[in-house]
Parts: structure tokens; C-alpha cells; sequence
């Protein structure tokens, strides 16, 4: 019999893993380029393999959790996210370090979709409220690995630190190992034909739909606001690289508010009110002629940003909570898609237009959004509270 405390702190420690995967590569992709002498197209392959890779252990987390249960997954896919920082550290080929980042990407995927599937799992009332804590701890996990490489890099090499922060990961392993997990639900034999049917449902595709939007917006945000900020503002890199980190904390920080607010507000209400934020931060940094309003409009993101996974979730882990995992897994997998063509998008249009234009595609997605959330609520107010 699991214990619902010690599981939940698995998947917290997990969730951090998660992101220290995400930002990792960002965050010292400037000295790999130079170590290995790579030019733009090469830094931008290597780039592209983590969203690869984490699209890869998205899809297939969930059939396996709901076949053989978390544990076993969770410990080997930590471990590889601790080869795969390791071999960032040491790697003396390109093709070792591409294994590398792919690793790091497809355990942080499994990591991050079993996590969240576990937590709503073990939550049999206040899914997205349980949710958004674990999503306190990816704000720690992203926020922290910049700071580690800060703070030490004065004193240590790189590849050390990369290295330290692998040998971390073993910590969670072990504690994943010493605790029990809840059994499988499938434990006979995943129903193909049920699975086969999930990909069918139209409430589980516009659930994903609505994911798709969230995580380009987050993507964008992350990936675009610095160039918006060097060209747009005329920042210079340093001080727009840690303006972002304000978008981080401020949906970390409303995350961690999320957890009581989502016991006692309906949670579509709180998804409506966090949009309104978005919205209103989008407005701000388009108009935005000073540094001081850039931040306030970034705070404002990460407070809209902040309920859409932890909400959204937990209607699927509600409504399907017999295949919770292969659920997970779908609109998962739609969400990664959104992320890159989303990105992909803005690229083109910022290539054309300029980079001015990514706050006009950032306003789009979020009235979309907010507009597929009233079509989505009306078809899923009789399968689940919202």
C-alpha cells in the first residue's frame, strides 16, 4: 500500500528534475556551441532534439504506466536524465552529445507526463489544485539551474557543474526506489481498442487542443522574449535573459497560490481569471516602451499561464481516469506540437515581419484559447466539475 505523501513528493522531485531538463540546454548551449566549434544551423539541430526528444517520451509513458505502474518507469528514466547530463559534461564527439541531449529529453518527457499523471492519480478531489503544486516545483527546477551555473561557475568549470547536477539526480532515484507507488490499473493488459478509442474522442482532442495553445504560448514567451527584448527595447542580453526569469517566477509564485485557490473557486473561473492576466500581460508588452513595463507584462504571463496545465489535466484525469496515463500521454503529445509549430510560426512571421510581430501572435493564441475554453466547458459540465 503506497503512501499518498511520500508519492506526492516523488513526483515534486520529479517535476524539479523536469525542469532542470528544460532548461538545461538553453542555459549552456552558448559554451557547448563554442566547445565543439558548431555554427548556427548546428547549435539549432541540437537544439531541436530535446523538444524531440521529450515529444518521444510523451507518447509513450502512458500506455506503459497504465499497463505496469510509475515506479520502475520513473527510476529508469531519471537515470536517464542522469547519463544524459553526464554525457553533456564529458562528451567528446557530436554524436555523443546529441545521444546525450536526447536522453535528457526523453526521460525528462516521461518524467514530466508521468508525474502529472501520478499526482491527479493519487488525488481523488482537487486534481488541478494537487497539480498546480507540482508545478511549483518545475518553476524551481528552471528557475534553479541558471542560478546553479551563476553562482558557481566563478569557482568551478561547467562541465563540472553539469556534472554535480547529474550525480543529484540520484537522489530521487533512490527515494523512488525505496517507496511504493500505486498498482497498475491495467495490470492485465492494456485495452488497445479503448486506448485506440481515446484518440477518437473529441472532449480528449479539444482537452489537447487547448493544451496546444497553452504550451505555444508558454514556448514563444520563453523562446522569443529575449530577441523581442534586444530589438524591440534595445536591452542588452544579460538584463533580457533575467527579465524572463520573471515570467518563471510569476507563475511559479501564483502555482503555489493556485494550490489553495483551485479548494475553494471553480476551477474554470480560475482558468478564465489567469487568461484575463495573460491577456492583459500580452497588452503590456506590446506596448511596453520601457524595461519596467516589459516585466510587469511578464509577470502578468506567468500569472495567466500559471492554471492552464494544472486545470486542464485535471478535467482528464477526471474523465478518464481508468486510462489517466494514456490520456496523459495524447494531450500531451498535442500540447508538444503546439509548442513547436507555435514557435515555428513565429519564426516565419518574425523572419517577415519582424520580431515585433511575435507579441501580435501571442495576443491571437490567447484569445483562441480563451474562446475554445467556452466551446470545451459546455461539453464536458456533465462528466466532471469545473
Amino acid at each position: 500500500m503506497y503512501k499518498r505523501n511520500l508519492v506526492f513528493a516523488a513526483s515534486c522531485m520529479g517535476m524539479l528534475l523536469f525542469g532542470i531538463v528544460l532548461i538545461s540546454l538553453g542555459s549552456i548551449l552558448p559554451s557547448v556551441t563554442k566547445r565543439f566549434v558548431l555554427d548556427e544551423i548546428g547549435a539549432g539541430t541540437l537544439a531541436s532534439i530535446l523538444p524531440f526528444g521529450i515529444l518521444a517520451g510523451s507518447l509513450i509513458f502512458g500506455p506503459i504506466v497504465d499497463r505496469y505502474g510509475y515506479k520502475n518507469l520513473l527510476i529508469i528514466c531519471s537515470l536517464l536524465v542522469m547519463a544524459g547530463l553526464e554525457g553533456i559534461a564529458f562528451s567528446s564527439s557530436l554524436i555523443m552529445l546529441q545521444l546525450s541531449v536526447f536522453l535528457i529529453g526523453f526521460g525528462g518527457g516521461v518524467i514530466n507526463g508521468g508525474t502529472n499523471a501520478l499526482v491527479s492519480d493519487i488525488s481523488s478531489e482537487g486534481k488541478g489544485a494537487s497539480l498546480s503544486l507540482l508545478g511549483v516545483f518545475f518553476g524551481i527546477g528552471a528557475l534553479g539551474m541558471p542560478a546553479i551555473l551563476g553562482i558557481l561557475s566563478k569557482s568551478f568549470t561547467e562541465a563540472a557543474i553539469i556534472s554535480w547536477v547529474g550525480m543529484f539526480v540520484f537522489l530521487p532515484v533512490l527515494f523512488f526506489s525505496a517507496i511504493n507507488f500505486p498498482k497498475p490499473k491495467q495490470p492485465q493488459g492494456l485495452p488497445i481498442k479503448d486506448g485506440l478509442r481515446l484518440l477518437k474522442d473529441p472532449i480528449l482532442v479539444m482537452l489537447g487542443f487547448l493544451l496546444f495553445f497553452e504550451s505555444g504560448m508558454e514556448g514563444i514567451v520563453n523562446n522569443w522574449t529575449t530577441t523581442y527584448l534586444q530589438h524591440d527595447l534595445m536591452s542588452d542580453p544579460q538584463h533580457a535573459l533575467f527579465a524572463l526569469t520573471y515570467f518563471v517566477a510569476g507563475m511559479a509564485a501564483t502555482r503555489l497560490l493556485l494550490g489553495g485557490l483551485l479548494k475553494k473557486v471553480s476551477a474554470y473561473l480560475v482558468l478564465y481569471g489567469c487568461l484575463t492576466a495573460a491577456l492583459a500581460g500580452t497588452l503590456v508588452l506590446m506596448f511596453s516602451s520601457s524595461m519596467t513595463a516589459a516585466i510587469i507584462g511578464l509577470v502578468l504571463l506567468g500569472v495567466g499561464f500559471a492554471a492552464g496545465f494544472p486545470v486542464i489535466l485535471g478535467y482528464v484525469g477526471d474523465i478518464y481516469s481508468e486510462l489517466s496515463g494514456t490520456a496523459f500521454s495524447i494531450v500531451l503529445v498535442i500540447a508538444l506540437f503546439g509548442n513547436m509549430l507555435i514557435n515555428y510560426l513565429v519564426g516565419l512571421i518574425s523572419h517577415s515581419f519582424g520580431i515585433k510581430q511575435f507579441t501580435t501572435v501571442l495576443l491571437i493564441a490567447v484569445i483562441l484559447m480563451m474562446l475554445l475554453l467556452r466551446f470545451v466547458l459546455e461539453r464536458i459540465k456533465d462528466k466532471t466539475t469545473i
